[in-house]
């Protein structure tokens, strides 16, 4: 992790002159009682309206209020631009309740002023902190917070009035995953110019809708100070990043997805933090965020800092956060990062690196705990939105109600679908037939849990290659078995989720530094496979059968899985209503399929409504079914044959 100086003067900004701004501190504050309970036992989910800057008025004098709560430190002043970075000329007022919690008002502190907390901590340790409630920060690489206030006048009551239906289990699900530094770039040789989230307004969201996607899933947009962690080492809890521009343009664009019925879901990260100077580590010169036992405070894969999860503090201004995101952002989700190793005591440690839990297990109770927490309160008070966990083990229930002894997620992401998929389509399509048990073994467990299938970003950095490039074959091939994958992910059971690039065969790894390969799309093969992709998200929305029952055992049913050696699979999507059934047949070999029959009950007539080796989709073309013979095979009427041409490496969607 790059170390960020914590010094005011390194601003990019020159300090400018104020005048009075000699004022002292008065003392103030806009704690009760009650709420110095809720804080410290952990139920405090509105922590953003008192810790913080905020602007008030007092006695007719206008200013801003601060409050940050610092309980090993011996001293706290506010240091600024408008009082020079003077270290003694704004001190706050520790509260008498031994609360922890340094606040005052400071008369004719004016918005738009860069602000740090000047702390003196544990052994006299002198420490300059941004602000962990800050709305707004400087750009990076400075690190100092802005005063500033969050009115916007918002234009999605439809979408807000009516969002429980398309948020709902029982809606698509298709998101299309963007870090939104590279998508695409003004100037894609210079890293650090960036579309702004106005200009994402404008090339983004209408791309999105195109595209045939429900939602989309942003990487982490809050505050941080190192590109290269993608923005999952944060710094600014609530704050969105400044890259972009300031918090009403980053509601705008919130505005604009809403405006298109497309719902936004954002990448939160309460697992762990960077030990960025300006940040939360140390904060008062001790562990007041994280553990201070480093076999549960230190995460070793990221170098970072675990929360102490045990503290209802930090509990509350945790949950405080996801709370702000979704009242204040109209955001539609969080997808929950790193679930995994918050439960486990154990994750990434060998034997001797970590303690067992007071029963003797390697779950971590207060994370539990803490989790269940966030979720019954997010569901409770936002009851149209969605939690989606990225968690990687066998944990049960991930995606249950707590009435049910679960966390209380919405969904999970289908980990063990995708290393399974991935794993299959890489393999030779003459050798598939042996392993056909990689391909329907996720349908054993699909119903443990409401599953998100995801072909994210971490599949495509690492060394892992491009989607394109893990299919076998020539370029033709390759092409086709990835059109084929993406298919079976749009017919299978659950939401979807795809990473950026993905959606037009990126012939390279993701690389932050740069913008996705949009040249690509000069050629036929990658213009296909978006096509095809477009093709899928939109049959997905407009066919119930592959959405309104996907999370319940009656939505789907295997109707051929005999044809080991031919590598050729059906299954039926169920809808309500019988004749909303979607058939699916898929042929995992270059080898056309003519006059391949299959028996499967329903109506006497079927159509062709996809096939992914169309003209369209960069594939040949001349295997179709504009016609389907369908010949009864029992005496009751309810079972047909029906005879069909199978492209290859193809899938056919029949209905």
């Amino acid at each position: 992790m790059e170390k960020i100086s914590d010094q005011p003067s390194d601003s990019r900004y020159e300090d400018r002159h104020f005048v009075d701004s000699t004022k002292p501190v008065w003392h103030y504050s806009l704690f009760s009682d009650a709420d110095i309970r809720n804080f410290q036992n952990g139920t405090h989910y509105r922590l953003y309206e008192h810790l913080g800057a905020h602007p008030r008025t007092v006695l007719d004098q206008p200013g801003y209020y601060f409050a940050v709560w610092a309980p090993n430190a011996t001293y706290v002043s506010v240091i600024s631009e408008y009082n020079g970075w003077d270290n003694e000329r704004h001190p706050l007022y520790v509260r008498e309740d031994r609360s922890g919690i340094w606040e005052g008002f400071i008369p004719d502190f004016p918005k738009g002023v860069r602000y740090k907390y000047h702390i003196h901590g544990y052994q006299g340790v002198r420490l300059d902190k941004g602000d962990p409630f800050a709305f707004f920060c400087e750009l990076k690489p400075y690190t100092a917070s802005i005063t500033t206030t969050l009115p916007y006048e918002w234009g999605d009551t439809r979408w807000m009035e009516s969002r429980s239906a398309a948020n709902a289990l029982t809606a698509p699900w298709n998101v299309y995953e963007v870090h939104l530094g590279s998508w695409m770039r003004p100037d894609k040789n210079n890293e650090d110019w960036y579309n702004t989230y106005d200009q994402l307004r404008e090339l983004l969201v209408p791309y999105v809708k195109g595209m045939g996607f429900t939602h989309v899933e942003l990487m982490p947009v809050m505050e941080h100070p190192f590109d290269g962690s993608w923005g999952y080492q944060g710094t600014g809890y609530f704050a969105p990043t400044s890259r972009f521009g300031n918090p009403q343009q980053f509601m705008a664009l919130v505005d604009a997805f809403h405006a298109e019925g497309i719902g936004v879901v954002l990448d939160w990260v309460p697992s762990h933090f960077p030990y960025d100077a300006h940040g939360l580590f140390l904060f008062d010169g001790t562990h007041t965020y994280e553990y201070a036992d480093m076999r549960k405070g230190y995460h070793p894969d990221w170098s970072s800092y675990i929360f102490n999860y045990r503290r209802g503090e930090v509990k509350s201004f945790l949950i405080s956060s996801a709370h702000f995101w979704l009242r204040h952002y109209h955001v539609d989700g969080l997808r929950v990062d790193a679930v995994s190793s918050m439960l486990k005591l154990n994750y990434s440690r060998e034997e001797g690196e970590w303690e067992p839990n007071e029963y003797g297990g390697d779950g971590n109770i207060e994370a539990i705990n803490f989790i269940k927490d966030l979720n019954e309160t997010i569901f409770r008070d936002f009851p149209d939105v969605q939690t989606i966990a990225e968690e990687a083990t066998d944990w049960p229930k991930v995606s249950r109600p707590t009435y049910d002894g679960g966390l209380g997620f919405g969904m999970k992401w289908m980990m063990g679908w995708m290393h399974d998929t991935l794993n299959y389509f890489k393999t030779d399509p003459l050798l598939r037939g042996g392993r056909q048990d990689l391909f329907t073994f996720s349908m054993m467990y699909f119903y443990d849990e409401n599953f998100m299938l995801p072909l994210s970003h971490d599949e495509v950095v690492h060394g892992k290659s491009p989607m394109l490039y893990k299919m076998p074959g020539d370029d033709w091939q390759k092409s086709a078995n990835l059109r084929l994958m993406y298919s079976y992910m749009y017919s299978h059971p659950g939401g979807k989720l795809l990473f950026m690039g993905n959606e037009f065969g990126s012939t390279s790894e993701w690389n932050y530094h740069t913008e996705l390969p949009w040249g690509l799309l000069q050629y036929p093969s990658h213009r296909g496979i978006q096509a095809c992709v477009r093709a899928l998200g939109h049959c997905y929305q407009q066919e119930p059968a592959l959405y309104e029952r996907q999370f319940q055992q009656g939505g789907f049913e295997w109707v051929d899985l005999n044809h080991r050696p031919e590598s050729v699979v059906a299954f039926r999507r169920k809808g309500l209503r019988a004749g909303d059934d979607v058939l699916v047949v898929l042929n995992m070999t270059p080898v056309v399929r003519r006059d391949w029959t299959l028996r499967t009950y329903g109506k006497p007539s079927w159509t062709e409504i996809f096939n992914s080796d169309s003209y369209d989709y960069w594939g040949t073309g001349d295997t179709y079914n504009p016609e389907i013979p369908v010949r009864p095979v029992n005496q009751d009427g309810d079972m047909y044959e029906l005879t069909l041409h199978l492209p290859p490496l193809g899938a056919i969607f029949l209905k």
